[in-house]
Parts: C-alpha cells; structure tokens; sequence
C-alpha cells in the first residue's frame, strides 16, 4: 500500500533523493536548460512538497508550486529507480492534481525535458489529460524543454 506524506526535509532518505533527483537532471539536460529545483528552492513558501512511500521505504516525490490565484505548476515529480513501474508516480500525480483542485486552481503546468530521457514522463503526463503548450511563466522557448497543460474540472 501506497501512502503520501508531506515533505520533511529533515529525513536523510528524502534529501537524498531531492538530491538524486537534482543532480540526474542537471547531467543528462544540456547547460542553461535545466529548470529542476535543488533542496533550498524547494522549500518556499508557494510549493507544496510531499513524499510517496510503501511502509517506511521512500519510493519517489512531487511538488506543486502556485503560480497565481488560478494556476499551479507540478514540479519535481521523481521515482527511485528500483520503484519505476509500480504506479508511484500515477499515484503521486492524482495526489498533485486533487491538491491542485482543493486549493482552487483551475489550470496545472508543467515542464519536462524534450528528449528520449523524459519521454517517460511527457507520456504519463498524456495520460492524465496534460497537453503541450506554449511555454508559462517565467519559462521561455527552448528545444530542450516541452511544456504542457491541463484544465482541472
């Protein structure tokens, strides 16, 4: 069984996949177009982290941050390799986007890399309604990044 926890940046398990998860993305994306967030970034105010675990064992992570009244961006969303396939990040998405609709947000974002190493997560995302979008934000156009939307109902 699935369970999700709020992010405690205090656990030695979760800071190191934060870390995984920061450094993986800055060594396959090329410089300048890697837009994930280290452990300091993650901890403001206008996100929402939280953890996915079996037991006691932590499996993966996702965040959503608001960008304005009506709009959040899904951040961070990250499985531990020995966890991919096992519907950990299906599961923490449902979690983002039942948080999203709870906070009053109308529309979700994301960015995921544009090459074979995110297809991955550009699929999953497709199936849960995400299009591609023109970039939001702060975010300006790049071949190394695809961006996506989806209306939550």
């Amino acid at each position: 069984m699935l369970t999700i926890r709020p992010g405690d940046f205090s656990d030695d398990r979760v800071v190191a996949l934060l870390r995984h998860h920061f450094e993986t993305n800055r060594a396959v994306t090329p410089a300048g177009s890697a837009h994930v967030l280290d452990l300091s970034a993650m901890q403001k105010p206008d996100i929402a982290f939280w953890t996915i675990w079996a037991g006691e064992e932590l499996l993966g992570m996702g965040a959503l941050r608001r960008l304005d009244g009506e709009a959040g961006e899904v951040k961070s969303m990250r499985t531990w390799d020995h966890a991919l396939r096992r519907g950990v990040a299906t599961v923490m998405l449902g979690h983002i986007l039942d948080a999203a609709r709870a906070a009053g947000l109308r529309r979700l974002y994301l960015e995921t890399g544009s090459f074979d190493y995110f297809r991955p997560a550009r699929e999953l995302y497709a199936r849960h309604g995400f299009v591609e979008c023109p970039p939001f934000g702060e975010y300006r156009p790049d071949p190394n990044s695809t961006f996506m939307m989806r209306d939550l109902p």
